[in-house]
């Protein structure tokens, strides 16, 4: 691919300016990484060029669209890499939810089977096109998990059926960051030859997960997880596995989703993935030592804070919590006038203003929920950015608790 001088954003993402509520240090504090992670800006200097002009198609037989092929193929090895599994089972899609719903429609509505299971703690994006299929005579076993959000793999083998045509969870929990066992449950579906779909936003990147080590036969990622461009992702298919595709049209990506391919969006899942590989150990421990720094201040500063989600099986960025007695939109908003950005629970699941389907799933208290609060470390997290938040959570979940009447 030709490439051109361009100018690359330098310095932290979290240095930019905010437009209102700065803390002490004049940045703001982003502590979302999981709604939206910044995308890197090496991973943007790389998806410059292909945005300037002069790429083809990449279905084109001309030099620029072989060009474009050639480094849509690149893009291709490079997630295959990195989720441990051949290149051309990576199938480009405008991000997870897409191919959360070809990896559970296309495989139910191939046939033969009836019957699919899944997690009562499943993303919006899993869960739903699961209610669309019952609609349509198919049955769904959604499984109950414990207080720390885990299914027990025992009860995967229990539910399966002559007809369950798939198995679909999350390698981890966006909302309580609580990890499953994934490993055990591929044992059991490889056993039964029934096909496990995994999701692994969230985990792929930070936990060691690898399709053909673990024996997963789909595999949902997400590049902006990774620090590349959001509207982009992919769906991991191990050859065998028979998909409908749900969008139709020209016979792209092997015939499993139409559409002339995002190629800036997929060179940019690409590169999000080499740096994955090459620097996700490193980065997970270092965010392993912040979180641990939070959850500890937390119990020492701000014991009304209850965590949520396994303590011990738990993504190394991801702290969750409840506080009894206020609302989590409150504390939102009175530390986002600080300039501290943090989230109330899942992106997706909190357009719906629904109680948290995974709370409710772990035994909490509707009114409990109210007070959930979602902590994700990232990239540019520093210490210091740890520390302001220990400092500025206590004194605003106290003064919210004094005027609740539910305290």
């Amino acid at each position: 691919m030709r490439s051109r001088k361009t100018d690359r954003p330098t310095g932290s993402w979290s240095e930019r300016p905010a437009r209102h509520g700065l803390g002490d240090s004049g940045r703001r504090i982003y502590l979302d990484y999981g709604a939206f992670a910044p995308v890197d800006p090496r991973v943007l200097g790389l998806m410059t060029p292909f945005l300037e002009g002069w790429v083809g198609n990449p279905s084109a037989s001309h030099a620029l669209g072989q060009e474009a092929k050639e480094s849509l193929a690149a893009a291709r090895a490079k997630v295959g890499r990195l989720v441990g599994g051949r290149p051309e089972g990576v199938v480009f899609t405008s991000g997870a939810t897409e191919a959360n719903n070809l990896a559970i429609k296309g495989v139910a509505l191939r046939g033969p089977g009836r019957h699919l299971v899944t997690t009562a703690i499943e993303h919006v994006s899993v869960l739903t096109p699961c209610r669309e299929l019952m609609k349509q005579g198919f049955d769904v076993t959604v499984l109950p998990v414990d207080r720390d959000g885990r299914v027990d793999p025992a009860a995967v083998r229990a539910a399966l059926r002559p007809d369950t045509c798939l198995v679909s969870m999350g390698a981890a929990s966006a909302e309580v960051g609580t990890v499953q066992s994934w490993r055990a449950v591929s044992e059991i579906t490889r056993e039964a030859r029934i096909p496990l779909h995994v999701d692994g936003v969230g985990a792929l990147g930070r936990l060691p997960l690898g399709v053909d080590a673990d024996g997963v036969d789909l595999l949902t990622i997400s590049a902006n997880d990774l620090y590349g461009p959001p509207g982009v992702g992919a769906l991991w298919v191990r050859l065998g596995v028979r998909l409908m595709p749900q969008i139709v049209g020209g016979g792209q990506e092997d015939g499993l989703r139409a559409g002339t391919e995002n190629l800036a969006g997929a060179v940019g899942l690409g590169v999000a993935a080499e740096l994955a590989l090459r620097e996700g150990v490193a980065e997970a421990e270092r965010l392993l030592g912040l979180r641990e720094r939070l959850i500890e201040g937390l119990a020492a500063r701000c014991p009304a804070a209850r965590l949520t989600g396994s303590r011990r099986h738990r993504l190394p960025h991801h702290v969750s919590v409840v506080v009894p007695g206020v609302k989590g939109e409150s504390v939102l908003l009175a530390l986002d006038l600080l300039g501290v950005s943090v989230s109330t629970g899942s992106a997706c699941a909190t357009q719906t203003r629904e109680p948290s389907h995974v709370l409710r799933a772990l035994g909490v208290e509707p009114r409990e929920a109210e007070g959930s609060l979602c902590v994700t470390l990232g990239r540019w997290t520093r210490t210091e950015d740890v520390d302001v938040l220990l400092a500025e959570l206590p004194p605003i979940v106290d003064r919210l608790r004094t005027l609740s009447p539910l305290t």
